[in-house]
């Protein structure tokens, strides 16, 4: 890490270890003395906080889970008096109900510290103009990437999600170098830029993105788009403050996470029991400073892996490998477990279709079909056009022998042209299950 670092901190594993420890102890402590459902939580595991002597003492304690926090709701987890909350922010629920996370002001100050943090490993200057395409309000998004910049020093341009022209409009007059969105808006927004010929009006260099599992293929495309020296993915959630918990290096290989602020595991989903370094897994989180909505070991339904040893950037921050789906998002097709990262990958080994693609589920006389959607890449020859009616079919029998190859189910395959699939300024809707209806 550079000397000019201000806002990481530069810990050894030992410091980090340590300050996990004590951040550990607090957090017991804090949430057996002020939260009614911890105390019992931890009073049915017959753990007090005298009992948590070291790092392994973790195991002892019980899980928490997006259950608890609908079974609390409105204002679930609260282990603070209520006068000291100074905001909330939620997120969608389990079962209708939205996930509601409260603050102190200590816990915005954190968040804004820790976002300043991603900004810093991201490599940019206070004379970096910042465009925020994420949503405000409820949702964690905007507001977190407004604080993280506004306490890095950065210039903040609150846009907000959707508004094509305005974007555009602040893109090219403002001259904006660093672009916050989903990928499938910063997607969206290359493609624009491309149909609008914008290209050479833009003085973007950098993206920080995040909220969503995205392929390879996506990235590249939307790099390309829009003429990135650097994309960044960002990790985080309502649960532990919003985005800015982690984000990559330039070295582009995982991302750090800020260990001195909560301690992450990675289990197995089904024992719950830790998988080894370099293993897929749940990551499972333990907050250390949080005031008004502790976690202790919360199950995000992430997966995700652990990165073992030193990253070539310097930063000592420990890592984990891009969350590659949730544990709930899993398909079950013909008795097959299937992520949709998994499709995203095969896709990704042919040079001709695009980063855009859709999973389509039915079921027809008691069996499950699948159909792959997909679009060709920008370039290639039209999809339904006569002369390469046969080309395209010859394409998606290749797709989808490599699918039954790699993933063991059979799937049909469509070929489409490029912008055939919908677009979204959020979180683009991967699996479309209509199983349940038929």
């Amino acid at each position: 890490m550079s000397e000019a670092a201000r806002f990481i901190p530069n810990l050894s594993a030992d410091e980090i270890a340590a300050t996990q420890l004590a951040g550990l102890k607090w957090t017991v402590a804090h949430t057996f003395e002020n939260s009614p459902f911890y105390r019992a939580r931890l009073e049915e595991a017959g753990v007090s906080p005298a009992d948590i002597t070291s790092l392994d003492d973790l195991a002892k304690l019980p899980f928490t889970t997006a259950y608890d926090l609908q079974a609390g709701y409105p204002l679930p987890l609260l282990s603070v008096p209520e006068q000291r909350v100074v905001r909330i922010h939620g997120s969608s629920g389990t079962t209708g109900k939205r996930k509601i996370l409260c603050y102190t002001q200590k816990d915005i100050d954190d968040w804004a510290n820790m976002f300043a943090r991603c900004y810093e490993l991201a490599g940019l200057t206070v004379m970096d103009r910042v465009q925020v395409c994420v949503g405000y309000g409820l949702w964690t998004a905007g507001a977190g990437f407004q604080i993280g910049c506004e306490r890095f020093g950065a210039m903040t341009l609150p846009v907000g999600p959707g508004m094509l022209d305005i974007q555009l409009q602040m893109l090219t007059d403002l001259g904006t170098t660093c672009l916050c969105s989903t990928a499938s808006m910063a997607l969206l927004l290359g493609e624009e830029v491309e149909k609008q010929n914008l290209r050479d009006k833009l003085k973007l260099k950098r993206s920080i993105f995040g909220a969503e599992a995205h392929s390879p293929r996506m990235r590249q495309r939307f790099e390309e788009a829009l003429g990135l020296e650097h994309s960044f993915d960002i990790s985080g959630m309502t649960e532990i403050y919003g985005p800015g918990a982690g984000i990559e290096c330039e070295a582009h290989q995982g991302i750090h996470y800020w260990a001195d602020m909560y301690i992450l595991e990675v289990l197995d989903p089904e024992t719950l029991k830790p998988v080894a370094p370099g293993e897929l897994g749940e990551m499972v989180i333990t907050s250390l400073r949080k005031e008004a909505a502790p976690l202790i070991r919360y199950r995000t339904r992430d997966m995700t892996r652990l990165i073992p040893g030193a990253c070539p950037c310097g930063c000592g921050m420990p890592r984990h490998e891009r969350i590659q789906g949730r544990s709930d998002d899993m398909i079950i097709f013909r008795g097959v477990n299937i992520y949709p990262g998994q499709v995203a990958a095969v896709l990704g080994k042919f040079a001709e279709l695009n980063s855009e693609y859709q999973i389509e589920l039915s079921r027809v006389d008691g069996l499950d079909h699948m159909l792959v959607r997909v679009e060709q890449r920008p370039g290639a020859a039209p999809a339904d056009a006569g002369v390469c009616d046969c080309a395209a079919d010859n394409l998606a029998r290749a797709v989808a022998d490599e699918i039954r190859s790699q993933i063991l189910v059979r799937s049909k395959v469509e070929v489409l042209q490029p912008g055939t699939l919908p677009r979204s300024f959020a979180k683009t809707k991967r699996v479309v299950d209509a199983r349940d209806k038929d």
